[in-house]
């Protein structure tokens, strides 16, 4: 019974993707949610903005994914009005990991099992990126990071040939949907669609939004 409830549970199967450029952070994700072997959702939005300064993007358990979004703007919110300071991006992401690696550990039919990748900008207008893996070990990313998403191995091999050093944030978006597009024609838990959020001096902003169709071509 316990196999059928993972084999049943709602995933996000994945590609995302965090790269560091010399102005910011790109954020890119792609659309299809599983379950199982089934496509479930074509238009799942995986990258979402927590508060003004920090995103994510999760690969694993959509629900462990949402409940981590709720949790930590909440907890954020209650640690600036108790401190009448703003937390930076790093406790943002130790908040993340803390709570990974608390739920991992309880007893659960059905454990929390969730990746993430959090940006964000301090009000010092520094910017950072973390990668949070499921067991909670928080890890800050100089260069890029796919996380435990199921396109990974087709995304990092792109940006280990394609990636360099203080790139602009234009060609860090270029090459993040580059990189989502790559694993959606070979990752099958990736596909439909893709979204590409920045992390500047300017704010976090969505600057692709993209709808990926199959389009059949006779002989």
């Amino acid at each position: 019974m316990e196999e059928d409830l993972k084999k049943s549970v709602l995933k996000t199967g994945t590609s995302i993707v965090g790269i560091v450029c010399k102005e910011g952070i790109v954020l890119a994700a792609d659309r299809q949610t599983t379950v199982g072997n089934i496509t479930i959702n074509k238009n799942t939005k995986k990258i979402v903005k927590i508060n003004d300064y920090l995103v994510f993007s999760g690969t694993g358990m959509a629900s462990d994914v949402e409940m981590i979004k709720k949790l930590v703007r909440a907890e954020l919110r209650l640690k600036e009005l108790k401190s009448k300071q703003r937390p930076t991006v790093k406790e943002g992401a130790n908040l993340i990991g803390m709570i990974a690696y608390q739920n991992i550990r309880q007893m659960s039919m059905l454990p929390f099992v969730a990746g993430t990748l959090v940006a964000g900008y301090n009000e010092d207008g520094s910017f950072e990126l973390y990668s949070i893996e499921p067991a909670g070990t928080v890890t800050k990313i100089e260069d890029y990071d796919a996380n435990i998403s199921s396109g990974m191995p087709f995304i990092l091999g792109l940006l280990e040939r394609k990636y360099r050093k203080n790139m602009s944030v234009k060609e860090g978006i270029e090459l993040a949907a580059e990189c989502i597009k790559a694993s959606t024609q070979r990752d099958i838990g990736s596909g439909f669609g893709i979204d590409v959020f920045t992390v500047t001096k300017d704010g976090i902003k969505q600057v692709v939004e993209q709808e990926i169709k199959t389009v059949y071509v006779g002989n």
